[in-house]
């Protein structure tokens, strides 16, 4: 695995994205996504875009989830899977979040197995299944909503800083 760190999205990097996310079967949208949100990068050598992540607060007005902090979207490159780049995107937005909550959350297709096993590999714990979490309905099935503790990372965090 190469040295490649995650970096902020910039405008200049929304139509890599729209193509990578065709490319998945997917419609991701940057130009939508949020001004208070963590939204990151990962791109090669030569300036070709690898994956991207990004999480931000969700209130899904919803008895089932919390308000708080969600991953809420991270897509690589076909090429690139399977090579540790989403766990690095990951690994990422954790500190983003830690920065600003002791925990972060995430919801997750129950069929989408590949999903489950990087939260679960960067700790989060299973909290309930759903059909939906606020707005969000689950094709096919059921949606697990995913816990994970910050504050041993804040903590971390924050001992780095001084």
């Amino acid at each position: 695995m190469s040295a490649f760190e995650p970096v902020p999205m910039k405008a200049s990097d929304h139509e890599a994205i729209r193509l990578l996310s065709r490319s998945l079967g997917r419609t991701s949208e940057p130009s939508r996504f949020g001004d208070e949100e963590c939204q990151l990068v990962l791109k090669d050598e030569s300036g070709r875009l690898i994956g991207w992540g990004r999480a931000a607060w969700w209130d899904p007005n919803d008895d089932s989830a919390p308000a708080g902090y969600y991953l809420s979207g991270v897509e690589i490159a076909r090429e690139f899977q399977q090579r540790g780049y989403a766990s690095r995107l990951t690994a990422a937005r954790l500190a983003w979040i830690a920065q600003r909550a002791q925990q972060a959350w995430c919801v997750v297709n129950a069929r989408n197995i590949g999903s489950l096993r990087l939260q679960c590999s960067s700790g989060f714990e299973e909290v309930t299944r759903s059909e939906h979490f606020g707005s969000v309905w689950f094709t096919g099935g059921s949606g697990v909503l995913l816990r994970k503790d910050l504050t041993e990372a804040a903590r971390d965090s924050s001992a780095e800083l001084t």
